[in-house]
This record gives C-alpha cells, structure tokens and sequence, in this order.
C-alpha cells in the first residue's frame, strides 16, 4: 500500500530510497529542474552548497548511498505541496548525522529542497 499524499508524492518510496540506501529510487522523487541547498558546519547559511538538476542530485545521491553506513527516515509530514523529513545516518565507527529537510512539491516530485546536517565531531 502506498502512502502517496493527495500531493502525489509518494513517502514509501523515500523511505525506502533513504533506508536501502537506493539512490534511483530516491532520484525519482525529485523534478528534473529540482535544486537541493545544503548547509552544515562547512557549508554555511551564507554560502550552501547547491546541487541543481539531476545530473548534480544524482551524483550526490550516488556518493551518500554508496557510504557504508546506516539511513532511517524518523519523520515525515506532507502539507499539500511542501513535505519535511528527518533522517538520521550512522557509519560502522558510530559517527551519526542528522539531517532536517523542507522542500516544494510540483507534480508530486521535490522541485525546491533546503537540508540543514549536523555530524558528530570530535
């Protein structure tokens, strides 16, 4: 049973993309115009890091989903054409990182994605 929403975004297959680590998967949620921001302790509010189209949210999927580390989806909530979501990751050494997104729908697929990471540090 899926849980797509009345937005047609469909939160089974991010968390299935997230928690089996399946970046295709995961790339089928997002626009092909779709442009993700990151911040986190080195890339700041003032300056993120932006991955724009698919090409660049591809590779960056590629990248994260081929970490040996663990992904769960805690949390979801879709408000008709906004969705938000955490997850929480943590590699084999027990370093964690925990991620906080927001983003816009457009025909049920993420067009517009703001993520704030934080990771353990020493």
């Amino acid at each position: 049973m899926s849980t797509a929403s009345s937005s047609g975004f469909d939160a089974d297959a991010l968390r299935r993309g997230i928690e089996s680590r399946d970046a295709a998967t995961l790339l089928t949620l997002y626009s092909d115009d779709a442009e993700i921001r990151m911040v986190d302790h080195r890339d700041q509010p003032s300056h993120p890091r932006v991955m724009h189209g698919r090409s660049a949210i591809s590779a960056m999927f590629d990248d994260v989903c081929a970490r040996e580390m663990t992904h769960s989806l805690d949390s979801v909530l879709i408000d008709g054409d906004h969705i938000a979501f955490v997850e929480s990751c943590r590699y084999p050494d027990g370093t964690r990182v925990l991620a906080h997104s927001m983003a816009n729908l457009r025909d049920g697929r993420i067009v517009d994605q703001t993520s704030i990471q934080a990771w353990d540090e020493e």
